[in-house]
């Protein structure tokens, strides 16, 4: 996976250099430093191309781990062809999935040092929401300095919820462009693609993930659109959606997407 920062090459240090491997089962590149990158900063990550390596993926489930681990008490693992030049995953005969490539992981570095690489949270990290594409961009609230962006988790193609604990795993290398915003407040990451404005929540409890995700969504529209708060909350109940990103990795997450299209004096940003 190459990284850049605008047209700076950005190295990022081999498996043979990382000493002190922390939890969780991903394969992640970085840290990468971002000079200018503070706590109380924001950190706009703009995902500019994902190109897939391979033409394969997999999928697979194993014992005690899914959404319904009692239903399947034991492991499975599916190997799934990729026609790159159609963009079309062949799952089964006669069974064909449109290839979205994004990574599944990208974040920062928390406050409190080393974590679990499985659980997302203000941090970002293993989101694993299929909006983040190329074209897409990730505001994430910066905890220490430098910011210490990692990416990877490498998706072809993934369903909302995630339910057996993985999507079309897979070799990606991407492209980022790094924008510091300075002393801007943010509890939650957001995204921005070219038809949505994202929120999103996380949260062990799935009701609290979603008052999360549409309390930022709330909170965004009030900021960002000079709505008042109760327009807002009406705006979010009649043309903002909710989704479950993902249902297994230990914090779920939820997603509120609000189209841009209802915004016709807007300019695009």
């Amino acid at each position: 996976m190459s990284i850049r920062q605008s047209r700076k090459e950005v190295a990022v240090p081999g498996d043979k250099e990382v000493a002190d491997k922390g939890p969780g089962g991903h394969i992640l590149i970085g840290p990468v430093a971002i000079t200018e990158a503070e706590p109380g900063d924001v950190l706009e990550v703009q995902i500019l191309k994902v190109d897939l390596d391979v033409n394969f993926a997999c999928n697979g489930f194993s014992l005690g781990k899914g959404f319904l681990p009692m239903e399947f008490p034991y492991s499975r693992w599916k190997i799934i062809p990729l026609d790159r030049q159609n963009m079309i995953g062949q799952f089964a005969p006669h069974i064909q999935i449109p290839l979205r490539p994004f990574f599944g992981s990208m974040g920062v570095a928390p406050a409190g040092g080393k974590i679990d690489s499985a659980p997302p949270f203000a941090h970002a990290g293993n989101l694993d929401n299929k909006e983040l594409v190329a074209g897409s961009s990730l505001f994430i609230p910066v905890a220490v300095k430098g910011a210490l962006f990692q990416a990877g988790d490498g998706h072809a193609a993934q369903g909302n919820g995630e339910v057996d604990i993985t999507a079309l795993e897979t070799y990606l290398s991407g492209t980022f462009r790094f924008i510091v915003h300075k002393n801007k407040k943010l509890v939650w990451p957001r995204a921005e693609t070219p038809d949505y404005y994202i929120s999103m929540g996380f949260s062990k409890d799935l009701k609290e993930a979603a008052e999360y995700a549409l309390r930022d969504m709330i909170d965004f529209l009030v900021a960002e659109k000079q709505m008042s708060r109760d327009d807002a909350y009406m705006l979010s109940s009649v043309a903002v959606d909710l989704n479950i990103t993902q249902l297994v990795d230990g914090n779920v997450g939820v997603h509120a997407m609000c189209p841009k299209k209802l915004f016709v004096a807007a300019k695009a940003r």
